[in-house]
């Protein structure tokens, strides 16, 4: 990928190029596809395929202008494609830096072991990542909110470890999603609605929501009919393929953990966060984990906690867990919360909700503990792959107003480039770049006349800029992974955020997971 020049992470030309995930080639997995019903455009793939099942890929494509300069006398050897071969079929669930037998040699302390750990340069893999056997076109949303074909991620464990919980049945060659989870057998959507009993999720207030320990997650795919759009996360761990089954379903999901590391968003960034019985030990590591939650969501957001150790007194036999542990748990989380002027709203049932205060610094009781500790780095953003703080992140002061409901945001001057927070981009360069992005998409429409059409339901910006690719192609039909590479010269993830939408920091050392994105790059 050339290393963005302008200020926003792209350099001035266009490029409009659409690949799989991973060494994956576009039309070689669309040929895995064996019933598309979508028409001309897979059975184009299929074509290519039958004749070019090796997806040559050109290793030297520049996306720099080659206008100026000597013309250089042609050499037909370095023109020549380099092939990849797919990999054995073992490598169909590969995901780069997540391999089991590899995190079993890592620590099981703080969850180190889930975490992303890369292996050294001659064990990359060199080929490409096969899909399932049998493996067809995902059903077109809102079907493939409940519905995911069999082949496409062939492990029933789930099925029975959570049947009476409503996650997932199997029924013939599909998979039935419910819309259950653990703590909401009888669905999320009645779930949701106990949650906007406190929570305003209706009026665009609340539209980014970050979910811890997503499962399949159904509390993400539910809120999507309520204009909320969800970053879920789950280890890969013995729940064989859940983020899997999340992506081929429709509903943004990463492969992820709450252990050491820094979770990959800016500050700031969620309107609301969440865990349903997500067996995070919030009240450890003197709070770490509430710390670091309290560092991605936005004053005045929302963090949800449903389960153990909620209302212990009444559940702790239901539990099977001593209510000493339970109580002595709850005291920590609330300990915590104090510390991080988190104002309790409700707790109803298994369920309790908090509000970070809108300014932390009129928080008295902060100011009365001594015990306080506030984080030293003085870029709250600067998060790929740094540790996690038993501290407390401060709240930079902010000058460019509150931000608007949704979908008055996706458009309206984020605060964080009203307040001059983002190196090299004004209100003009970003409104300049909005009509530069809707001007292209128009293009692609009517080059790609499927993209708004449910064929394609997750989109991947391999270079988000200030996510205006994203904003210009909103739809109720499909959502953008906005990636802000770790190379990009201005760091732009918390605007993309202020806008409603949703993305996450990368190096490109390995990709999330494979076949799960249409992926559209942009230089």
């Amino acid at each position: 990928m050339a290393k963005p020049s302008s200020a926003d992470g792209r350099t001035r030309s266009s490029v409009q190029i659409f690949i799989v995930v991973g060494l994956c080639c576009f039309f070689y997995i669309l040929g895995a596809w064996q019933r598309s019903g979508f028409g001309k455009g897979d059975s184009i793939a299929l074509e290519i395929t039958k004749t070019n099942t090796e997806c040559n890929i050109v290793p030297n494509l520049s996306f720099d202008s080659h206008h100026g300069g000597e013309v250089n006398e042609f050499d037909e050897a370095d023109s020549k494609p380099k092939v990849f071969e797919p990999c054995a079929a073992r490598y169909t669930d590969y995901t780069p830096c997540q391999d089991q037998k590899r995190a079993m040699t890592f620590p099981r302390e703080n969850m180190v072991y889930r975490e992303r750990h890369c292996p050294p340069e001659e064990e990359k893999l060199q080929c490409m990542i096969p899909a399932p056997k049998g493996y067809v076109t995902p059903f077109p949303w809102p079907k493939s909110r409940d519905y995911v074909p069999y082949a496409n991620a062939p492990y029933k464990s789930l099925t029975v470890e959570k049947a009476i919980q409503n996650w997932i049945q199997y029924e013939g060659n599909v998979f039935k999603f419910p819309g259950g989870g653990t703590q909401f057998p009888q669905g999320a959507d009645k779930y949701i609605d106990q949650i906007a009993s406190v929570i305003p999720i209706t009026n665009g207030t609340v539209r980014t929501a970050l979910d811890t320990g997503c499962g399949v997650a159904s509390w993400g795919a539910y809120l999507w009919s309520r204009n909320v759009i969800a970053m879920s996360f789950a280890p890969r761990d013995n729940h064989e393929a859940q983020v899997q089954f999340a992506l081929e379903r429709g509903v943004p999901a990463i492969v992820g953990v709450l252990g050491s590391i820094k979770l990959p968003y800016p500050s700031r960034a969620f309107d609301m966060a969440h865990c349903s019985r997500c067996l995070i030990p919030w009240g450890a590591n003197n709070g770490i984990y509430m710390m670091e939650v309290d560092r991605v969501l936005r004053p005045g957001g929302y963090w949800v906690l449903s389960g153990p150790p909620i209302n212990w007194k009444a559940n702790y036999k239901s539990w099977l867990r001593p209510k000493e542990e339970l109580e002595e748990e709850q005291r920590k989380i609330e300990e915590t919360a104090k510390q991080l002027c988190w104002e309790k709203r409700s707790e109803k049932a298994e369920m309790a909700i908090w509000q970070k205060v809108v300014d932390s610094e009129s928080c008295q009781r902060r100011k009365d503990d001594s015990s306080v500790e506030f984080c030293e780095s003085s870029d709250a953003d600067d998060v790929w792959y740094k540790k996690m703080e038993a501290c407390i992140t401060p709240t930079p002061k902010v000058t460019g107003g509150n931000l608007k409901p949704f979908p008055s945001r996706l458009y309206a001057i984020p605060p964080r480039i009203a307040s001059g927070l983002v190196p090299g981009v004004s209100s003009e360069t970003y409104q300049d770049d909005n009509k530069k992005w809707k001007k292209h998409v128009k293009a692609y429409k009517k080059t790609n006349r499927l993209l708004d059409s449910g064929r394609y339901r997750n989109i991947m910006d391999m270079n988000a800029g200030l996510g205006s690719f994203a904003a210009a192609i909103h739809s109720s039909k499909l959502w953008v992974m906005n990636v802000v590479p770790t190379i990009a010269e201005a760091n732009t993830l918390g605007v993309i955020y202020e806008r409603g939408l949703i993305g996450i920091y990368h190096d490109w050392y390995g990709f999330i997971i494979c076949r799960s994105y249409f992926v559209y790059v942009s230089s």
